[in-house]
């Protein structure tokens, strides 16, 4: 493409380069099981809609004095997906999706790259993985609900973009939240009425000008504070260090209205009900009992998005790629004795943080990884994630059953990076009518993935009008 070149790399995108490690590749792995999909259809697919992303031809390099887009020069697609003809099993399937999650991608070329394996057991199965740096889970649930259509005959109506790199937007956007900070609003209220303004009235507008600037500021002190001040994670066997080899597992759908009666009958949030669940399947695996389970703390790095908190010169357009969430550190209660105990307390921490400044404090610190030198950007990391002994990632996807190049998506499950030394990560995806989780866990803090998988869904068994769950 004559028009590529070379662009800078947003510090919100680099920021995952920067907190990559070789034990916690910084890579997002997406699955799906369609029905009939063949590799002459899934080439064609993606040359036509996925390329139309421009950063997939694109890959991140280092110069001085941060990262860049530069596009692959000898790019081609053939390089991007393999065609495996293995006739594997559930379980053989499960093994292979856990050895692609330890293959590092290739750092010569852009970091993403598909797998088919269309003759699996219960359908084709396309895998994805992608580095972090691309796009988030949002953006990431944007494409694919904009290439994947309601019906067989139906393409995709508006799709791609256009690969940019102007900070200028970011450089303008820091100054005025500095300003705002510093009672920038106040300021330009008393400049409005300078000349005006009776020489007595002065006093006024100064004494409005610090006022405002000592909320502000007070706030975002004591949001940061709190965030410093909140307690590291109690150790256990979930705090161990981290081997470098990952298992990912995946449990049997289940019905999205168990977890929605739930939720009505308890005047809870949905997602209040899966972490519940993950704070179940956790209690048994910190390697703590007794006295020390009382006074044991646990957290869970919940991504929330922020593209509404954000500014208006900020938000990214609608078909962008790029990393716009924070996180909250909410807190589980695995001291809990009860499965309402549990669910309740996790209530009053989720209501509590959506009203905190956290997740834009966690995103500004994220992404400000990739400028800090390497020196001092470790304290930062340890500051940060020993907060959490696990990730939790919740994703919303279609209240409807999807089609990906004519054929029908059946499954969707996605597996989520663990920043720091975090070795588990859970996620739960909805998709027309079902809910799943998925987990993947370094070797040395989870043994056996698939029986956490069977705890978290036992879990909606204690609830009331729950029934046990086949697995």
């Amino acid at each position: 493409m004559s028009h590529e070149q070379t662009h800078l790399m947003l510090p919100a995108d680099s920021a995952w380069l920067a907190l990559e490690s070789p034990r916690n590749p910084m890579t997002i792995t997406v699955m799906m099981r369609v029905d009939g999909l063949t590799a002459p259809r899934l080439r064609e697919f993606l040359r036509v809609y996925w390329m139309a992303w421009e950063r997939f031809r694109y890959m991140p390099v280092k110069r001085a004095p941060g990262w860049q887009w530069e596009p692959d020069p000898v790019f081609d697609l053939r390089h991007h997906l393999d065609v495996v003809l293995d006739r594997f099993t559930d379980s053989a399937l499960q093994e292979w999706v856990s050895e692609r999650l330890n293959q590092p991608l290739p750092l010569y070329r852009p970091l993403w790259k598909f797998w088919l394996a269309p003759n699996a057991e219960g359908g084709s199965v396309l895998l994805l993985r992608l580095h972090h740096c691309y796009a988030d889970g949002v953006s990431l649930t944007g494409i694919f609900d904009r290439l994947c259509s309601t019906s067989p005959q139906q393409h995709p109506a508006v799709y791609g973009a256009r690969q940019t790199g102007n900070l200028a937007p970011w450089m303008s956007a820091a100054k005025n939240r500095v300003e705002q900070l510093l009672g920038g609003d106040a300021a330009a209220e008393a400049g409005t009425n300078k000349q005006s303004a009776e020489p007595g009235s002065q006093f006024d507008q100064a004494r409005t000008l610090l006022d405002q600037a000592a909320r502000n500021g007070v706030k975002l002190v004591n949001e940061f504070s709190d965030f410093l001040a909140e307690p590291e994670d109690t150790p256990s066997d979930l705090k161990r260090a981290l081997l470098g080899q990952r298992h990912c597992r995946w449990s049997a759908p289940v019905a999205l209205g168990r977890f929605r009666s739930i939720a009505k009958a308890t005047n809870v949030t949905i997602n209040d009900v899966l972490l519940s669940c993950v704070a179940a399947a956790v209690r048994p695996r910190l390697g703590i009992s007794g006295a020390d389970l009382e006074d044991a703390v646990m957290h869970a790095a919940v991504p929330v998005d922020i593209r509404d908190r954000l500014p208006d010169d900020l938000k990214p357009e609608p078909d962008s790629l790029g990393n716009y969430f924070g996180t909250v550190f909410v807190p589980l209660p695995v001291d809990g004795e009860s499965a309402l105990e549990r669910l309740y307390r996790i209530k009053q921490e989720t209501r509590r943080l959506k009203k905190s400044w956290q997740p834009g404090i966690a995103w500004g610190l994220s992404a400000c990884a990739s400028l800090i030198p390497d020196a001092l950007r470790q304290p930062l990391l340890d500051v940060f994630y020993r907060k959490a002994s696990a990730v939790v990632s919740n994703v919303i996807g279609t209240p409807e059953a999807r089609y990906i190049a004519g054929c029908r998506i059946t499954e969707q499950m996605f597996w989520v990076p663990q920043a720091g030394d975090i070795g588990l990560g859970v996620s739960i995806v909805s998709y027309a009518g079902q809910v799943q989780f998925g987990v993947v866990a370094d070797e040395a803090v989870l043994a056996d993935p698939a029986e956490f998988l069977q705890d978290c869904l036992q879990e909606l068994s204690e609830f009331p009008g729950g029934s046990p769950i086949v697995v």
